[in-house]
């Protein structure tokens, strides 16, 4: 099998999303429920599942989640085992606020 390191940008766009209600949160994640899932295309190719977070709640579900809206990824708590227990973080997708500027997306492999 040929493996190789790839550097992503954490950069993409949202596919499609759901709202994971509490009743159909798997185990670890119901705290957290409801919250919301998206499909995201990275600027990259690939299709990734995450969490979506840091989203305005004051705004209703269709003005803070959009299909073809820009997300970028950041790193945060995905569960806990317990009140003391190990905390596991990962990663989620939070909506990008600015208007993406034209050389947003950039080749992270290209020489300075």
């Amino acid at each position: 099998m040929n493996t190789s390191e790839f550097l992503f940008s954490g950069k993409g766009i949202i596919y499609s999303w759901t709202r994971v209600e509490r009743d159909y949160a798997p185990a670890g994640f119901v705290d957290q429920a409801p919250y919301y899932v998206s499909l995201v295309d990275l600027v990259e190719g690939p299709r990734v599942i995450a969490m979506l977070a840091d989203l305005d709640t004051s705004l209703p579900v269709d003005k803070r989640i959009k299909i073809g809206q820009p997300v970028e990824m950041v790193t945060r708590k995905l569960s806990q085992d317990g009140e003391r227990g190990m905390i596991v973080y990962g990663y989620k997708f939070r909506p990008i606020l600015e208007p993406a500027p034209p050389d947003f997306y950039f080749d992270p492999f290209a020489t300075i």
